[in-house]
């Protein structure tokens, strides 16, 4: 890559600045094809059950609920011409499977659409199709039906239907607030750091384009599967924050081989064949780590790893392609336009002197950090391990129209039905048959019954449709029914969603033989909820042990040790738990206002999932750029305190760059209008700043100078092995006799 940079400079430059221009064209536009959704099992039990409920009765693939409301009352003239008006203008369109209103719906079935005050009632639509034919769907309703409302009535629209529109919605507009937060203050920073403005411009220039290039893969994903929106701010915010990262790197290579007298040739030279390989070896870590995610069932996940491994992959490409070219050009104008010099002309200060590496901030914080290694090592532990306490309490839920900001118009539906309605289709658990064939309508009736006692159970609907003991009993449209050989019933619930109550109520309804001992299925959020939790549980175990896998080999091929990878196991796993413990604390306990989302009681059961295994590869990322000078500076030296404390000496201030950079990228997303991505972005921060700070320059050098020459230790078998396929930077791998000289 250095050959090429320093024989081609132009041509690479040009040709990278098409390719973005292309991919920009093509990546731009995803947003209008992602999906929203994606949080559930599509194998599980409750998702066959509504795609039976879809797929034989007609019921639509997602709900929207329209709220009329008036303080007249739902039978005053101006509220009922309203209510009648909007069934009948959503009944023909070509999406909508099903419509019932409180003023059109056979009197058996109003008493569940009215409020218990008598002053709101509902529409419901089921509406069917695609996810972007359903979006579109529920986006036209809503306009059609919120407009030339009449004075004294009030008409919002919710429903999974509108929590979708409006997710997608808000997305958008916190991508646009996202980057107009994180680049201006990331170049600030890089200002900070280089001084030039050149020189800090080619990291943001970098960026743009592994987002425009991880932005283009998302669309090509599009044509094969589901993709989460969310999915979108992770390739941004990442996508800007690594190609930073791994730019900032070289960039400080660069300038530390320019300072030490090397030319400019010899200069990339060494810097990509030191910290250019880094950066190639960092971005294997990260995007492993991210791959895993696919082995989820869930789109929400599996996106993240289609975004996480496309964004890891430009941002490195970017970096060792573009930046090496772009440096050969520039010449000794990367260091142009240098803002802090300037200040200095201004304030008639004179240029500092250059300062010896043994006299920084970052060599003497190591040394004082490992002549008090043991109690510095303890506190940060101790530390780390208090903050995640709050996680053993951790309750999983379900997202739904409360991830949104109270100003929704689906949050505002959402509130109503729980505060006001007495039966809320939320806590409701439908139980669908899938083959009632040869059953008896005394049979369907006596599973009601038994259904009816299990505890907290409100009311079952009766199983009526098209064919019931071979006759007809009903119509098609019926919100209860049974046809073609399978049955449905809906079970009104008490117990609170999420709660031990609802768990135990599923477990029972469960339990309850189904009529002629036939299969029963059962759906509705509580049920999609287990569900979604149950698999990621059951995922669990081979996504973590793979993790650990990978990662142990990959640092053992860098280092060529044992000890090493283990630290940096245990060291991120404790990071991350303090960062887990405070999304409890926060978004599930309501702490510091939940930072203006609304708290449920419970944590969405994906984002632990994504945050550990975004997070463990970002931290892995920092432990390459540490671990890899300091190995070097080991090969030379033999002296293992000596090589952690020049290690952090040359990184510390790059770590602590890359770092606040990513923080800030990640920061960004805390002013999303939507609870996941606030959780998200609270989640990564809190990670990245912990890891950069007390894990990296508290705990490593600590325990690093507790291990001594037992840093590097390995079986002589394993050692001939890293000998042969091992990655070493800016030095020969050493030898046996080297090894056993240096080793305690």
């Amino acid at each position: 890559m250095a050959s090429l940079a320093l024989t081609a400079p132009r041509r690479i430059v040009a040709a990278a600045a098409i390719l973005t221009a292309l991919l920009a064209i093509v990546g731009v536009p995803v947003a209008a094809r992602l999906s929203p959704s994606g949080f559930a099992d599509p194998g599980s039990e409750s998702a066959r059950a509504s795609r039976t409920l879809a797929d034989t009765f007609g019921q639509g693939d997602v709900a929207m609920v329209i709220v009329v409301s008036s303080p007249d009352g739902v039978d005053s003239p101006a509220a009922r011409r309203t209510g009648e008006r909007i069934a009948a203008q959503v009944s023909g369109r070509a999406h909508v499977a099903t419509v019932s209103s409180a003023w059109t719906a056979p009197p058996s079935d109003r008493a569940g659409l009215v409020n218990r005050d008598r002053t709101a009632g509902l529409v419901v639509v089921g509406i069917s199709g695609t996810e972007a034919e359903q979006q579109s769907e529920a986006a036209q309703i809503d306009e059609q039906v919120t407009s030339d409302v009449p004075d004294g009535v009030t008409v919002r629209t919710g429903g999974i239907a509108m929590v979708n529109v409006q997710i997608t919605e808000h997305s958008q507009r916190d991508l646009l607030m996202m980057e107009g937060l994180a680049i201006p203050l990331s170049f600030l920073v890089l200002v900070w750091v280089f001084g030039g403005l050149l020189a800090a411009a080619l990291p943001v220039a970098i960026g743009m384009m592994a987002i425009v290039g991880a932005l283009a893969v998302l669309r090509a994903v599009t044509a094969f599967t589901d993709v989460s929106i969310f999915a979108l701010n992770l390739a941004t915010a990442m996508g800007l924050a690594l190609a930073i990262d791994y730019t900032l790197l070289i960039l400080s290579r660069y300038r530390d081989e320019l300072a030490a007298g090397a030319d400019r040739a010899q200069a990339i030279r060494t810097t990509m064949g030191t910290a250019g390989r880094t950066v190639v070896f960092s971005a294997t870590t990260v995007a492993l780590s991210m791959s895993v995610m696919v082995l989820f069932p869930m789109h929400f996940l599996k996106s993240f790893a289609f975004a996480g491994v496309a964004t890891v992959a430009f941002a490195a490409a970017s970096a060792v392609v573009v930046t090496p070219a772009a440096l050969v050009l520039l010449g000794d104008r990367h260091a142009a336009l240098d803002v802090r010099r300037l200040a200095r002309r201004v304030l008639r200060r004179a240029e500092p002197a250059p300062v010896p590496v043994h006299q920084r901030f970052w060599y003497r914080c190591a040394k004082a950090v490992m002549r008090r290694a043991v109690p510095l090592g303890l506190a940060v532990v101790a530390l780390l391990v208090v903050a995640g306490l709050p996680f053993l309490g951790v309750r999983w839920g379900f997202p739904d129209d409360r991830v949104l900001p109270r100003s929704a118009s689906a949050h505002q539906v959402g509130d109503q039905l729980r505060d006001e309605f007495a039966e809320n289709t939320d806590t409701a658990v439908t139980v669908v048959l899938p083959d009632t064939r040869g059953l008896g309508r005394a049979e369907l009736s006596a599973y009601a019954t038994d259904l009816s006692r299990v505890p907290d159970v409100v009311a079952v609907s009766a199983p009526t449709g098209t064919y019931v003991d071979g006759r007809a009993a009903g119509p098609p449209s019926a919100p209860t029914g049974e046809r073609d050989g399978a049955a449905y019933l809906t079970v009104a619930s008490s117990a609170p969603l999420f709660s031990d109550a609802s768990q135990t109520q599923l477990d029972r309804l469960e339990a309850v033989a189904g009529p002629g001992g036939r299969a029963v299925e059962l759906t509705g959020t509580a049920a999609a909820n287990r569900d979604s939790v149950a698999a990621i549980t059951s995922t669990l175990p081979l996504v973590l042990g793979l993790i650990g896998v990978i990662m142990f080999v990959l640092l053992f091929l860098l280092t060529g040790s044992l000890v090493v990878p283990l630290k940096a196991l245990v060291l991120n796993v404790l990071s991350l738990s303090a960062a887990f413990g405070a999304l409890v604390w926060v978004f599930q306990d309501g702490h510091l206002g939940g930072l203006g989302t609304t708290p449920t009681g419970t944590l969405i059961a994906n984002m632990p999932v994504l945050l550990f295994c975004i997070a463990f590869g970002l931290s892995m990322d920092y432990e390459v750029f540490l671990v890899a000078r300091i190995r070097e500076i080991w090969l030379r030296t033999g002296d293992s305190d000596e090589s952690v404390a020049l290690g952090i000496a040359y990184t510390g201030r790059i770590i602590t760059a890359a770092a606040l950079i990513m923080s800030i990228s990640f920061a960004a997303l805390i002013a999303a209008s939507t609870s996941v991505m606030r959780m998200f972005g609270l989640g990564l921060t809190l990670a990245v700043l912990a890891d950069a700070t007390l894990v990296r320059m508290v705990a490593v050098p600590a325990f690093m100078r507790l291990m001594g020459g037992w840093n590097w230790w390995a079986p002589q078998w394993l050692s001939r092995i890293h000998r042969r396929l091992g990655v070493t930077e800016g030095a020969a791998v050493p030898s046996r006799e080297h090894t056993e000289r240096i080793a305690p």
